[in-house]
């Protein structure tokens, strides 16, 4: 049986038939994985790098051009994904240097808590990575809706739920060892 080329899927999803992207999902999904992971190398990022850019083709499906090879075309996407993660990281980094600087005068409150408490929460919180404390930040400090955060990092509101919680079991993980 000869196997259809990944163009005849992909226009497929073009004119509509998603159903049409579940093969194309299973052809590239290791091989776009392994790529992110080689540039980045942290695991969960490259998951969600990989999952962020099936979700760009179904949302730019219709920016392919049947007339080149599809397999250029999602190494295209994922790499700018990459630039674009990349980016972001930077200007992340570079607010929360920004935010350092301030000095904060926070008011005492009586709580249940001990100060050293506090201070391992902000042991632990130094220590995630700038996409998991902007995440937790929006979230909880912001209070922001997952919709909300969505459209601010442009990702989808799934892919925020599994940031948040992979954010908060690091949390939970750097807090815990420090007692």
């Amino acid at each position: 049986m000869i196997e259809k080329p990944d163009e005849y899927f992909m226009n497929r999803v073009k004119n509509g038939d998603l159903a049409a992207m579940a093969e194309l999902f299973e052809r590239y999904h290791v091989r776009i994985y392994n790529f992110m992971l080689k540039l980045t190398f942290d695991k969960s990022v490259s998951q969600d790098l990989t999952q962020n850019l099936f979700y760009r083709i179904i949302k730019y499906r219709h920016t392919y051009n049947s007339d080149h090879s599809f397999k250029s075309w999602i190494f295209r996407m994922a790499r700018n994904i990459h630039i674009d993660y990349c980016r972001q990281q930077q200007k992340v980094s570079e607010q929360f240097k920004q935010v350092e600087e301030y000095d904060m005068n926070i008011g005492e409150e009586t709580s249940a808590y001990d100060e050293e408490d506090y201070e391992r929460l902000d042991m632990a919180f130094e220590r995630l990575n700038p996409d998991q404390k902007e995440i937790i930040i929006l979230s909880r400090f912001q209070k922001l809706k997952y919709e909300e955060i969505s459209c601010i990092k442009d990702i989808s509101v799934p892919s925020i739920k599994v940031q948040m919680h992979r954010a908060i079991k690091q949390l939970k993980e750097y807090y815990f060892k420090l007692t």
